[in-house]
């Protein structure tokens, strides 16, 4: 047997002994460390909670403040999943914020899930804006009412523009190519924004543009 010593006689009739030595242990790699696992929400409650809070500090857009608090606060997704669940909900009908919550309730809790995210995001904002609307119907006329308004929409467009910034780090790990990338973004600012085309066919041509890179870095 393997390990034991093993006792015989020799070509001359000598006893001999032979220690049999231990088969060699195969080496086994090491594995990665496993990632730490991603906090989630924890239940229907605390989607409904969550969403009712960002989209109560959401005054000029949510943009800005669903990104701050899902990647950084609660860090339910990373940067690069944002990103990706966010160019989904863009071209999807609708509302982009609704469409994201959707989609952030469904990854965790099926269609119960998405139908607490989107109460959440939804019913305490409404009956604000509704109390809001018969207010402002009153004062809307007024100049300080309308100066307030324009100081709000110059603030919002900072939250977006910086939430932006923040958002295009990811860019880097994207298997479309930095440059390619880059080149998107401003060709579709272009055109929205300074040659006013129609948002459907900016998407159609400059997201099939990206698609088809997208799948060439993904090729082997």
């Amino acid at each position: 047997r393997a390990g034991r010593p093993w006792t015989g006689r020799g070509p001359n009739g000598d006893n001999c002994r032979m220690s049999a030595s231990p088969l060699p242990t195969p080496s086994i790699p090491a594995l990665p460390p496993a990632e730490p696992e991603r906090p989630r929400p924890t239940s229907l409650t605390d989607l409904f909670v969550s969403f009712t809070l960002i989209a109560l500090q959401g005054f000029g857009g949510v943009l800005a403040v669903i990104q701050q608090q899902v990647v950084e606060r609660k860090r339910w997704m990373s940067n690069e999943e944002f990103i990706e669940e966010w160019s989904v909900a863009q071209i999807m009908p609708g509302p982009n914020v609704c469409n994201l919550a959707m989609m952030i309730g469904a990854r965790h809790f099926g269609l119960a899930g998405a139908m607490s995210a989107l109460a959440g995001i939804l019913t305490v904002p409404l009956i604000l804006v509704l109390c809001l609307a018969l207010v402002y119907a009153q004062f809307a006329a007024q100049p300080q009412v309308q100066g307030a308004l324009r100081g709000m929409a110059a603030v919002a467009a900072g939250l977006i523009a910086a939430t932006g910034l923040r958002m295009s780090v990811a860019l880097g790990k994207n298997v479309i190519p930095l440059a390619s990338g880059i080149a998107i973004a401003a060709t579709g600012f272009v055109l929205l924004a300074w040659i006013r085309v129609p948002l459907a066919t900016v998407v159609a041509v400059l997201g099939g543009m990206g698609c088809v890179l997208a799948w060439r870095g993904l090729r082997p």
